[in-house]
């Protein structure tokens, strides 16, 4: 009877996911180095990396640059069709949020956000980019525009002891939610702060909020697709 041969690559699998049952790695925790399972399993880089590639494709690894490989996680859920706080959503995962605040400036309103605001193009307009953290992956980058006529005071908070949501539903509460969301690629400063491959997808979310009939804030939401999932649930209308 023929023995079956098992490629190389193959092996470098089934190995890794032998000590995460075995609970040697456990979900979150970094794996073995490239070159540290080459070593280890006599077989050559470019096998590991194929095995790593595969197994990433799968869900059952998630690769960060420059920083290693981990074994996936259930990926986080963000609700689509409700407006959450980002950091609350992460505290109810019992992890830890952190933000980085990228910019924060006023600027002239382009074309899309004067419309979004029923504003002249060129009128100031605040702005401001967060990179969101959960236990320190980057998990969010949030480009947000406000109009300076419902927060006036939103350029002096500290948007690293609180979300803007929580500034914006405090000064301006939300009384209506559009939501757009597509798979895109990033560009070379977004991938950058997220820590992901140029070909990976992610799932951007825009959302723009009313606040008693004024509008108040366009954002961009971008999340690794490896990352993260959103989801909504919808009920038909009666009658």
């Amino acid at each position: 009877m023929n023995q079956e041969i098992i490629p190389h690559y193959e092996r470098v699998k089934r190995l890794i996911v032998e000590r995460i049952k075995a609970g040697t790695w456990r979900p979150g925790d970094r794996i073995a180095s490239e070159a540290e399972l080459v070593k280890a399993l006599g077989v050559s880089r470019m096998t590991v990396n194929r095995a790593l590639r595969e197994m990433t494709l799968d869900g059952t690894l998630t690769r960060v640059q420059g920083v290693g490989t981990f074994v996936a996680a259930q990926k986080p859920q963000a609700a689509l069709f409700e407006v959450r706080n980002i950091a609350e959503e992460i505290a109810e995962r019992g992890h830890e949020h952190e933000a980085d605040v990228l910019k924060l400036e006023a600027l002239p309103a382009p074309d899309e956000i004067a419309r979004t605001f029923a504003m002249r193009a060129g009128t100031r307009v605040f702005h401001s980019v967060l990179l969101h953290r959960e236990n320190g992956l980057p998990v969010q980058i949030e480009d947000r525009y406000v109009d300076p006529r419902v927060a006036p005071g939103y350029l002096e908070q500290d948007f690293t002891r609180q979300t803007p949501y929580v500034y914006l539903t405090r000064v301006a509460p939300i009384s209506e939610a559009e939501h757009v969301i597509e798979a895109v690629l990033t560009a070379p400063w977004e991938r950058k702060h997220l820590k992901i491959e140029a070909n990976e997808p992610c799932l951007q979310l825009t959302r723009r909020t009313w606040s008693g009939g004024k509008p108040v804030s366009q954002v961009r939401l971008l999340y690794p697709g490896s990352r993260y999932r959103l989801s909504g649930r919808i009920a038909p209308k009666s009658g």
